[in-house]
């Protein structure tokens, strides 16, 4: 597994410092980002996921604990839209340039509206997708954020 890839890239290019992790991805996990905590052995709460959903028919990608689902209301609110949806795989993995389980917010194709559950940042580091199944990346939330000019909003249900 190469641990170089466009989300790595990104975060050297900008100067974060960060740490690359990899597990055992399993793709019959039924919950993604729940066996990649499990896998390297942390809180949930500190391994975020990364989703793809459109608000009122715009992409925008939203940054959760993996132990939560995203609250659709409140998602729809925090940017300022009337109705958010989950995108579909397929529109992800076209969109990204990442395969799903593997898509990261950091090195996208293309830039889109990206937020943060605002309980990261609570913790000092948390783990997010590096751009492949199996690759996590270990930084500062408030690091994320920067790069990705996210939003933090309170996001789950």
């Amino acid at each position: 597994m190469s641990r170089t890839t466009r989300a790595t890239m990104m975060l050297e290019q900008a100067g974060i410092a960060f740490t690359v992790h990899s597990y055992d991805y399993d793709p019959d996990a039924e919950r993604i980002g729940l066996q990649a905590a499990e896998a390297l052995g942390e809180a949930p709460e500190r391994v975020l996921k990364s989703l793809m959903a459109l608000v009122d028919g715009k992409p925008a990608c939203v940054i959760v604990p993996s132990d939560h689902e995203v609250s659709m209301k409140k998602l729809a609110a925090a940017l300022g839209g009337k109705a958010a949806q989950m995108m579909k795989p397929a529109d992800a993995e076209r969109m990204t340039g990442y395969k799903v389980g593997g898509i990261s917010p950091f090195g996208q194709r293309r830039a889109v509206p990206t937020l943060m559950e605002q309980q990261a940042m609570a913790h000092e580091l948390v783990f997010i997708n590096g751009g492949q199944r199996g690759l996590q990346v270990r930084l500062d939330p408030r690091d994320a954020v920067t790069v990705l000019r996210a939003t933090v909003a309170s996001l789950v249900a």
